[in-house]
């Protein structure tokens, strides 16, 4: 699935559409095969401790599987890491990030919060063990709602096209070659086989292709309620009239409702399918379970 170069994934996609359920689903397939996965949310809700039983996530790096870790990324913390590494004396950076005029310049800077984010996630990439080796082969970022998923993506590049040379628009170019590099980076959309989601999709997609130029990787569709009824079923069901909704007529309200339903996301799949020409398609079930326990993540693994 990914090629054997490909160290980031960039998941994103609307809100409520089963973002992060998704990342935790793709790192345990990854981590089955060997692979060491980290798992970075964007200050996020935190629900990713409880697919994988473990404690909670904080922004601190800890490790939630048999070769997953997970983070989830406070940006005042992620922008003083960055100062840390970057100013690497000490005392500097204690007059500079120390400085509660410096700290309220930092939050009043368009994006210096997403890019602390992003630029954390990106940094992992490129983090080595003591033998050297990458710490982790891939990172995963569990990115912000579709919106702010985007802002947050189109940083490094105004960085690159308006920060003058420096320590940060060195960083900038080098994450967003990484971003544009389809062997190494990819972006997988996560959406519901509904028209809001898909309409959303399609807009996002659009943005990321046209405008940004990275690499779109595939379209999970989340939630694919297995079809019951032929094409003629659902139409011939469709075309009756409502049905009352009393005991007599209660298969027939639930036949109906269910052909709609199927009738709907047929549709959205073929509008997937008509303008997401070439990308890749993963359809995932809709589970009847709770989708948060580890055995529907299990699950949901075996289907990426």
């Amino acid at each position: 699935m990914e090629p054997p170069g490909r160290r980031f994934l960039i998941v994103v996609g609307k809100g409520g559409v089963g973002k992060t359920t998704v990342c935790a689903a793709q790192a345990t397939a990854l981590a089955a095969r060997g692979k060491r996965v980290l798992v970075a949310m964007c200050n996020a809700k935190e629900r990713l401790s409880t697919m994988f039983g473990a404690p909670p996530v904080g922004s601190d790096v800890c490790h939630v599987a048999t070769n997953i870790w997970a983070v989830n990324m406070d940006p005042e913390k992620a922008l003083e890491e960055y100062g840390r590494m970057t100013l690497k004396v000490r005392a500097l950076y204690a007059t500079v990030f120390g400085n509660r005029y410096t700290r309220s310049f930092f939050r009043a800077v368009p994006g210096m919060h997403d890019w602390s984010m992003l630029g954390k996630a990106w940094w992992h990439t490129t983090e080595r063990d003591e033998g050297g080796a990458p710490r982790f082969d891939v990172v995963i970022l569990d990115a912000p709602a579709t919106g702010h998923g985007l802002e947050m993506l189109r940083v490094p590049k105004v960085i690159v096209d308006i920060a003058p040379p420096g320590i940060l628009r060195r960083d900038a170019e080098r994450a967003w070659t990484l971003f544009q590099d389809p062997k190494r980076c990819g972006v997988v959309l996560v959406t519901l086989p509904e028209e809001m989601p898909v309409t959303e999709t399609l807009e996002l997609s659009a943005a990321l292709v046209d405008e940004l130029h990275l690499p779109l990787d595939r379209v999970v569709v989340n939630g694919l309620l297995s079809p019951l009824f032929s094409v003629r079923e659902r139409a011939l069901l469709v075309s009756l009239e409502t049905p009352r909704e009393d005991t007599e007529d209660v298969l027939l309200v639930t036949g109906r409702n269910r052909a709609l339903h199927e009738s709907a996301q047929a549709e959205s799949l073929a509008r997937l399918e008509s303008e997401l020409r070439g990308v890749a398609r993963v359809f995932l079930p809709l589970l009847l379970e709770d989708a948060t326990s580890s055995r529907a993540i299990a699950q949901l693994a075996r289907g990426l």
